[in-house]
């Protein structure tokens, strides 16, 4: 316990960001892990991770108490909350896990605690949304009875190289002392060290821009793709000429979904507007990247129809949904406005993914996967997510279900082998 300067440590929330955060911890000193969600500390007590962010060997060897206990929190005097920020239908800040979280820690919260929130939010959301919860709940008063800290989550799912422990972390508080305590306590787990900003607001602010600068250079990318297919450029040949000046960036058009980069955004632009200034840039940006998926759909309908093929009945298999390679999060994928748009169509429409949960999948959007020993021969198959499976199988895999026949495919990543192309298969790529 002298490691965390005797501090017992809490972290609320145990999705993508917060488990990685009390397992690492779990392995200096005891944590009590919570989330309201039962059905997942159950899994967690048993061994399994959903989200494959933590192997069943961490879980079992890590000293968390998993629990959806409340009053367990008492004992806890240092609270990391880590539960997710989402938009709504209107692209608006969704605050409602983190206030309710916050509510959740105010019913336990002591003097002399201290509260740090991972979770991505707009500059001022917590010492201004968040200390308002915390103090109407316990009856304490922030920045005297209790304390604040933010140290914004950089994630990536499903990326073993860039770690919780392997990414610096951003630290920041409400004053010089507990700026000191937060960071030695994230030090002593985060090898990549620390970094203090100078404010809280600095660090909510320095979350947001991370994700919105990939957004934008992304949005360029795409915008391009749009600009070359109308003159009959390949997008992969042009980005790869482009890409031997030395300072050019690499960057890729595609779908920009997620729980960072296709919300943070709208976090920024929302707090703007608030205040008055209406942003361009960033605004333009993430239109071009949100009509990516109908952009996608309609081209592949415009081809169909230039070679004279009855749509009705069209088979199309789209291979993928989640919102990355390799992972199973389907959080604000941007496939399904593919689908949604084929789906306006009188094709036949079948969905695979071998990451996907497909009960999850049908609950969040309606949209039933198939199995891949269900699948019909396709006329048209869309290469959405670039899993492993996909990729190493290739043109055996595309070839496998394919009607005899040949058809379109539609790589929207490029990451087909394009030399190697069968001569029955028309490629698309983005």
């Amino acid at each position: 316990m002298s490691r965390l300067l005797g501090r017992r440590l809490s972290v609320i929330g145990l999705g993508y960001v917060g488990l990685p955060v009390a397992v690492a911890f779990g392995q200096c000193c005891k944590v009590i892990g919570f989330d309201i969600n039962s059905k997942r500390i159950s899994e967690l007590l048993n061994g399994i991770d959903k989200t494959g962010e933590v192997d069943s060997s961490d879980l079992g060897s890590s000293n968390v108490l998993y629990t959806s206990d409340l009053n367990q929190l008492a004992n806890a005097d240092f609270h990391i909350v880590a539960v997710p920020t989402p938009i709504d239908e209107n692209n608006r800040p969704d605050l409602t896990p983190l206030l309710s979280a916050s509510r959740s820690v105010g019913k336990i919260l002591k003097k002399g605690d201290i509260v740090v929130y991972e979770s991505t939010v707009y500059p001022g959301a917590t010492e201004k949304e968040c200390a308002q919860i915390l103090e109407e709940v316990s009856g304490l008063i922030s920045g005297k009875d209790f304390y604040l800290g933010y140290s914004p989550e950089r994630i990536n799912p499903g990326d073993k190289k860039h770690t919780f422990k392997s990414i610096k972390k951003v630290v920041s508080a409400q004053n010089k002392e507990v700026l000191e305590i937060i960071a030695e306590i994230y030090s002593q787990v985060v090898e990549a060290g620390v970094f203090k900003a100078s404010s809280i607001k600095v660090a909510e602010a320095a979350k947001v821009i991370e994700n919105t600068q990939r957004d934008l250079n992304i949005a360029l990318m795409n915008e391009l793709a749009v600009l070359f297919e109308r003159m009959d450029i390949d997008t992969s040949d042009v980005l790869e000429a482009a890409g031997t000046k030395w300072n050019f960036l690499p960057f890729q058009p595609g779908l920009v979904g997620g729980h960072c980069i296709g919300v943070d955004p709208y976090y920024l632009t929302h707090k703007s507007i608030e205040l008055g200034y209406s942003p361009k840039v960033i605004l333009s940006g993430r239109e071009v990247n949100d009509n990516m998926g109908k952009f996608i759909a309609d081209s592949l309908l415009d081809v169909l129809n230039n070679i004279d093929k009855d749509i009705e009945n069209t088979v199309i298999t789209i291979l993928g949904i989640t919102f990355k390679e390799n992972i199973p999060d389907i959080r604000n994928t941007r496939v399904v406005d593919i689908i949604k748009q084929l789906g306006n169509k009188p094709v036949i429409l079948q969905v695979y993914d071998p990451h996907a949960d497909a009960d999850d999948v049908k609950q969040e959007y309606q949209i039933e996967l198939q199995d891949y020993d269900s699948l019909q021969k396709a006329d048209v198959i869309v290469l959405a997510v670039c899993h492993d499976e996909f990729i190493d199988d290739g043109w055996n895999l595309v070839g496998s279900l394919m009607n005899s026949n040949g058809g379109i495919v539609y790589d929207i990543k490029s990451a087909l082998d394009r030399d190697k192309t069968p001569d029955n298969i028309r490629l698309l790529r983005l």
